[in-house]
């Protein structure tokens, strides 16, 4: 049986409309450890009074290993009706939920030789790409990585966590490039790397190239699975892609 743990809840707030930024300590005193990608899982009750659980990407930008007492970050969207929304929506500072891991395989690799990462998401698939940045600019000082960041939603106030991308993008202007893209409503103002549509719309202007690129595809199981094919289509060997759905 995976071991499971108390987490207390120490700080929430609303990150867009329906996404709730949540931080987490461990209650019992040990340190939540992970490497930047991995998710952890909430463990809670069924309407039905069976117990589930919940995925969620840890989402703190991590550059050290976690101590005890350290809190960690998760994005969680709240769906009308959700059994884990009615969880977190009730929660308040103090309260404690049981969790486990950390879990999964969605992180950069020490072996990677690419020149550059390709970064696709939708929503809260974002989420791990955030815990990634400190990896990402060590590889850009280090290896001369350029990283493209291409997230897509359907306005300005739903791209979570766009200021941590905007301002890497920033300090880092020839390596590191965020594209915000809008699906519905177009923001004048997010500069000439904002497209209209969908992601999966982009892709082919990234123009992939088998010689140089790894992509991260993370997000709505749709937008995934379009983009897989798009960059198997464009010539990217299927090793080359990591994909997570939501």
């Amino acid at each position: 049986m995976i071991p499971q743990f108390p987490m207390k809840l120490v700080a929430k707030r609303m990150l867009a409309p329906a996404v709730a930024h949540l931080s987490f300590q461990r209650a019992d005193g040990q340190a939540l450890d992970y490497i930047p990608g991995q998710f952890i899982q909430i463990h809670l009750t069924g309407r039905d009074g069976e117990p589930t659980k919940r995925s969620y990407s840890l989402a703190t930008i991590h550059d050290h290993a976690m101590g005890p007492g350290e809190a960690v970050d998760i994005a969680a969207s709240y769906v009308p009706g959700g059994t884990a929304t009615a969880l977190f929506e009730g929660l308040q500072p103090g309260d404690e939920i049981t969790a486990s891991g950390p879990f999964g395989r969605f992180c950069l690799l020490p072996g990677d030789a690419n020149r550059r990462y390709l970064l696709i998401a939708t929503g809260t698939g974002v989420t791990p790409y955030r815990s990634m940045l400190p990896l990402l600019e060590k590889a850009i000082v280090e290896r001369g990585v350029r990283v493209v960041v291409l997230f897509g939603a359907r306005a300005e106030a739903e791209l979570i966590y766009a200021d941590d991308f905007r301002a890497m993008a920033a300090k880092h202007p020839a390596h590191f490039r965020f594209i915000p893209c809008y699906s519905r409503e177009f923001n004048e103002a997010a500069g000439p790397d904002a497209r209209r549509g969908y992601v999966t719309e982009q892709i082919a202007a990234l123009e992939p190239q088998a010689d140089s690129d790894i992509a991260y595809l993370c997000g709505n199981p749709n937008m995934v699975d379009a983009a897989f094919e798009a960059l198997k289509a464009a010539g990217l060997p299927v090793p080359q892609i990591r994909r997570e759905k939501y």
